[in-house]
């Protein structure tokens, strides 16, 4: 596949769902062509308000569709393993978001059909792609700078069952299985190093949601650099991620596409690379892996590493009590 138009279904209709609809229309060659959300009249107002092709009221319905060539799954993450399995039997290649799976279990099977596919199959590991973080890459890649540690702090508040943008939620979310992952994996994207120490402690499990609401997590990379990472869904204040790289040569300070400092003078991350919206870098990556026939950056093998680190931590935390 070249220059013929890539045709697109999108798998959700909520925050996520409207950053790739934004993101593909983007992007030459590129068409939307359905819209799958929680029933029909959503699947179609929300076709209506960003623009792109049909909604309709089930993933089942556009894998039955010949003019389907590839999925983008934004969908809640207790669906993401089942729904990639399902793309990919179906002979589409599949984009999904963060997390792959909230067990290595689901995550080892989506590994295995893609094996048996040869179909592009993508993780949204966005700070992957972040203009910020692309530009530390392109340092160590360089060997400009050697990343000693990585201090993160993902904080949000969500005491109660809301998605980003305040409404209720059907599942529950989690910080190990979805936020965790996205700094174990950029982790060990940016040293080049397996993790070969992990360690966690969590704060008391929350009566009504289940889940522990504060955790914290330390790792060790094998060439010796460490990573400690404050996780919260109680802090009252700006929401989101900050990464604190200290290395050999220098302190960066990266906030999703932005880049400062140590002092927190503002990096120019312009030049980096054609836009300076992280979505529409990974929504490219991954058609652009299908029009070359390659494995993409973010592939489900490349990030299988975060998940078993992921499920090590598990462990250690049930085993904890």
């Amino acid at each position: 596949m070249t220059d013929q138009t890539l045709r697109i279904a999108l798998a959700g209709g909520g925050a996520f769902g409207a950053k790739h609809a934004a993101a593909l229309k983007r992007i030459e060659g590129v068409e939307v062509t359905a819209v799958v959300s929680a029933d029909l009249e959503a699947a179609q107002r929300f076709a209506t308000e960003q623009v792109v092709g049909r909604g309709v009221a089930t993933l089942d319905e556009v894998l039955a569709d010949k003019d389907v060539d590839a999925v983008i799954l934004a969908t809640p993450t207790p669906l993401h393993a089942r729904q990639t399995l399902a793309c990919l039997r179906a002979g589409k290649h599949v984009q999904v978001e963060i997390p792959l799976a909230d067990s290595l279990a689901d995550a080892q099977a989506c590994l295995a059909e893609q094996e048996r596919t040869g179909l592009v199959a993508m993780v949204g590991h966005t700070r992957r792609f972040n203009p910020s973080h692309q530009w530390v890459h392109q340092r160590v890649a360089a060997g400009e700078l050697q990343v000693q540690q990585l201090d993160v702090q993902t904080y949000f508040l969500r005491r109660e069952n809301l998605n980003a943008l305040g409404q209720p939620r059907s599942w529950t979310d989690h910080l190990l299985w979805h936020h965790a992952a996205h700094t174990v994996d950029l982790f060990t994207y940016q040293t080049g190093s397996p993790v070969v120490q992990a360690h966690a402690v969590q704060g008391p499990i929350h009566p009504e949601l289940g889940i522990a609401m504060d955790m914290s997590i330390q790792l060790r990379a094998e060439n010796g650099a460490i990573c400690t990472l404050s996780l919260s869904f109680n802090n009252d204040g700006p929401f989101g991620a900050t990464f604190r790289y200290i290395g050999d040569t220098g302190t960066y300070l990266a906030r999703y596409d932005d880049l400062m400092d140590g002092w927190e003078e503002p990096i120019d991350v312009s030049g980096v690379d054609v836009s300076m919206d992280g979505i529409e870098l990974q929504d490219r990556e991954f058609v652009a892996a299908i029009r070359e026939g390659r494995e993409p950056n973010a592939s489900i093998r490349q990030v299988m590493a975060c998940y078993r680190t992921l499920a090590d931590l598990e462990m250690s935390l049930l085993a904890a009590g």
